[in-house]
């Protein structure tokens, strides 16, 4: 009950112009500060303070949304300069299973999810959603 309270009563960013007042204000107190800068120092205080509703205010306004597997693939084949068909036999599944994959006509099952994860280092949220 408190949480809730507290959480609806906190300071918000409430509009776009509010948003770039407080990102110059960010800016500001980023070059004013620095590793030295004591961690109870107001300045730095601010810093946090502001960056926290910035966050919260860009979850809402801008949201990143998580990159599709076949994206993710993709960007590992270019990463590792290889073709699609070394990808598949490094992941120990077919180039033409591998293909399916990336064009979405099929998800991998479990246990190639599981092998495209740990080989690729691909977060399972990614895998999973296909």
């Amino acid at each position: 009950m408190f949480q809730k309270y507290r959480r609806q009563n906190m300071v918000q960013i409430k509009n776009e112009r509010q948003y770039n007042a407080i990102m110059k204000r960010i800016d500001a107190l980023f070059f004013e500060t620095g590793e030295d800068t004591p961690s109870d120092d107001p300045r730095l205080v601010e810093l946090d303070l502001l960056s926290a509703l910035v966050e919260e205010y860009e979850k809402e306004h801008f949201p990143i949304e998580l990159p599709s597997l076949s994206e993710t693939i993709n960007a590992r084949i270019a990463e590792y300069n290889i073709t699609q068909k070394e990808m598949a036999a490094m992941l120990g599944i077919t180039a033409p299973r591998l293909s399916a994959i990336l064009s979405g006509k099929v998800n991998p099952t479990f246990e190639q999810a599981r092998i495209i994860s740990s080989k690729l280092n691909i977060s399972p949220a990614i895998v999973l959603a296909g």
